[in-house]
């Protein structure tokens, strides 16, 4: 397995000028880095203005590792070619290293780059990816990733301190300040319409080589085999190391990584419209920084929040009354370390009433609000206190908890309601207090503790009775001034006291099933099924010509192909495979196929878009401007992974991909709508869809978009 790393954006506060004279005292040797034992001079190139400057070395490490396995290896010493190219016009330097030593066994490369802050060119700014793949070390392959990753987080948090110790160095020896390179006088006029395109070389994105030959000509500059390649992304993009440890906390260089390879592989997939850093964070966490685990939980998260629209919850759910007269719980203040405090009487709620008065889906709907309005009090929190604030503190009060609240029905309902915020709303919980708890606990937690993730029950205290009141209790997690009345505190909380709700207010079994249906499919989105052999197919009917169909869809299981044909004549009735052999049993969820198998292409029906791949986890969102009336016919179909061309066996990566499709299975969720064309201007601006962004968990962004003649499909 490949093992990759992508720092963020590092910013230095010297000139360009001062980083790089810090920079040359590293050499020949360095002894601030131990494993650094010397480096000889293999090429080096100089233009004749001397604004190019090539260097490449061979560098010598003494690794530290164990001595039997150096032994085994028959080495002392490793060896690494390095070649930095400096542009002193452009006021650039980039860095490659690979390893010389074990190169067919271990295959490592490096690639670092300096440059100038794009917006004060006093600044400047650093930035490094690194690739490491042992393909095979005498059955310590392990072993040796696990040293090679160690030494190079540790160098990797060495780098920054080494730069700002020689300037220091510089400092006390009276330099403080360097010229920029200008040209030579002859070469002045020659320079000025050249030199004012140069003006402030914004950061550029480092790409991860994959392989480089380390050869260079000394008749002039070397060249890389894998020069950086133009990535779309921008500046703004990028995460600044200080902006990670003012708004994220600190991270480990290789948190960070995953952070930043995460965060870049959302905007690929899904166009801008991604969470905030800090919740792209939690997934992360919650999945110990597995990013292949992380990426498929956040992935069905995001789908999950778009299908229920949850990003407008807090705008759009308003509590029923019995909720605001029985719902025993509220935010208050917040504990020492500024998490926001939230405060559940459990034992005073009546839970089966609540349950019999609103359903299930009411009770979720409430509680999932309560958690955007957590998230949102997180930031306000982390902008009041000056350092990352990403969970709160929950106080349960038990007092009056009893064998009602284990009715059947109630705890199914708490079931569901703990599973959907675990799988949402993960790492959000800092810590949960439960106080004064009865004799009949136990047996509440029995029920529900399997259902809790393990690294969340860590942060349960449990107090019995009045325990909370001493030493380690209450008073170590909340300031005295600010413990509720109830509690035995002085302050006075605004929560309601709960009560046991009238069984006037209770509804009838085929009332509450009526309404939690109508929650559960309140959304404009529908889901599919995708099978081999067994597309998805919706018709559109268009009268006029010039119309728009849009549509927006996430790609949640598998891979598929889009694609949209064509027909005047109107496909025979659909077969729907609901419950068949393939097993779909939710009632939005669904296969259906139009196209009967007696058509031909090209005869019956005519394809009007280019098919489209689209891969697990992508947003797809586009348009197609009709130029026929007729019958449009969308298409999501099973993507068979392509056979090697060079040869009859399948790749490795082909078989992996496929093992993942569980039973050939693949999964949508779509919205589609049709544009007159008495309102379409013209402009693909007006196609811009108001249901696909994330307006609670994403920052500003703004739309991309690609247009082909008559059609536009943006992911």
């Amino acid at each position: 397995m490949v093992q990759k790393y992508q720092s963020p954006v590092r910013v230095y506060k010297n000139s360009f000028e001062m980083i790089m004279a810090a920079y040359q005292r590293r050499f020949p040797t360095c002894h601030l880095i131990p494993m650094f034992v010397g480096s000889d001079i293999m090429n080096e190139y100089k233009s004749e203005d001397g604004a190019v400057h090539v260097v490449e070395r061979r560098c010598k490490l003494d690794v530290d590792a164990p001595r039997l396995l150096k032994k085994i290896a028959g080495v002392d010493y490793v060896y690494f070619i390095q070649k930095n190219s400096l542009n002193r016009r452009d006021r650039t330097l980039h860095i490659e290293a690979h390893n010389e030593t074990f190169a067919s066994r271990i295959v490592i490369h490096e690639y670092c780059c300096y440059t100038v802050h794009p917006d004060n060119d006093d600044w400047t700014c650093f930035e490094q990816s690194a690739s490491l793949d042992i393909k095979s070390f005498f059955g310590f392959e392990s072993t040796v990733e696990k040293i090679a990753m160690k030494q190079y987080t540790s160098n990797i948090k060495k780098g920054k301190e080494i730069i700002e110790y020689y300037l220091k160095q510089m400092e006390e020896e009276g330099i403080t300040q360097l010229p920029r390179w200008t040209p030579a006088p002859k070469e002045l006029q020659e320079c000025q319409t050249s030199t004012s395109t140069h003006s402030v070389s914004p950061a550029l994105n480092i790409p991860t080589i994959t392989c480089t030959d380390g050869n260079s000509s000394r008749d002039g500059p070397p060249t890389s085999s894998s020069p950086p390649e133009a990535l779309s992304s921008t500046p703004d993009d990028k995460l600044d190391a200080d902006y990670i440890k003012r708004y994220l906390g600190d991270l480990t260089p290789l948190q960070e990584s995953c952070l930043i390879r995460l965060r870049q592989w959302l905007q690929e997939t899904h166009k801008g419209k991604i969470p905030k850093d800090e919740h792209i964070l939690r997934f992360l966490r919650a999945r110990d920084f597995n990013i292949d685990k992380s990426r498929e939980l956040l992935c069905q998260s995001l789908t999950w929040r778009k299908q229920h629209q949850v990003d407008y919850l807090l705008n759009t759910w308003n509590p029923p009354q019995v909720l605001h007269d029985y719902y025993a719980g509220g935010w208050h203040h917040h504990d020492k370390d500024g998490r926001p405090l939230y405060v559940l009487r459990l034992g005073q709620m009546d839970t089966k009433g609540l349950v019999r008065a609103l359903g299930e889906e009411s009770l979720l709907r409430h509680v999932l609000s309560i958690n955007e309005e957590g998230l949102r009090r997180c930031e306000e929190n982390t902008n009041i206190f000056g350092r990352p604030i990403s969970s709160w503190t929950c106080l349960v009060d038990l007092e009056g908890l009893n064998m009602r609240h284990l009715w059947r029905p109630g705890v199914k309902a708490l079931l569901r309601i703990i599973e959907v915020v675990e799988a949402n709303y993960p790492e959000t919980l800092g810590r949960l207090l439960i106080l004064r708890a009865p004799r009949v606990f136990p047996v509440l937690w029995t029920l529900v503790s399997p259902f809790i993730d393990e690294n969340t029950r860590k942060k349960f205290l449990i107090y019995a009775g009045n325990d909370y009141q001493g030493p380690g209790g209450l008073i170590d997690y909340i300031d005295k001034e600010i413990i509720p009345d109830f509690l035995g505190g002085e302050c006075l909380c605004e929560v309601s006291e709960g009560g046991l709700v009238p069984k006037a207010l209770y509804r009838t079994p085929e009332e509450l099933e009526s309404e939690d249906i109508r929650l559960w499919t309140e959304t404009i989105y529908q889901s599919a099924s995708v099978f081999k052999g067994a597309p998805h197919e919706i018709l559109i009917q268009i009268v006029d010509a010039s119309s728009v169909i849009t549509w927006d869809f996430d790609v949640c299981k598998g891979d598929i192909i889009f694609n949209i044909y064509h027909s005047k004549r109107a496909p025979q009735v659909p077969k729907r495979d609901t419950l068949g052999a393939h097993g779909i049993t939710s009632p939005v969820c669904n296969n259906v196929q139009l196209i009967d198998k007696a058509w031909q292409l090209g005869r019956d029906y005519s394809m009007v878009e280019s098919p489209l791949t689209c891969k697990e986890g992508e947003s797809v969102q586009g348009s197609h401007v009709t130029r026929w009336p007729g019958f449009y016919i969308l298409q999501w179909k099973f993507h068979n992974m392509p056979a090697c061309a060079t040869s009859s066996l399948p790749r490795v990566d082909d078989v992996l991909a496929s093992l993942q499709v569980s039973s050939h299975k693949c999964k949508v969720m779509y919205y589609t709508e049709i544009i007159g064309s008495e309102d379409f201007r013209g402009s693909m601006t007006s196609l811009e869809s108001s249901h696909s962004g994330f307006s609670q968990l994403s920052a500003a962004t703004t739309s991309s978009s690609q247009s082909h003649s008559s059609s536009m499909v943006s992911r």
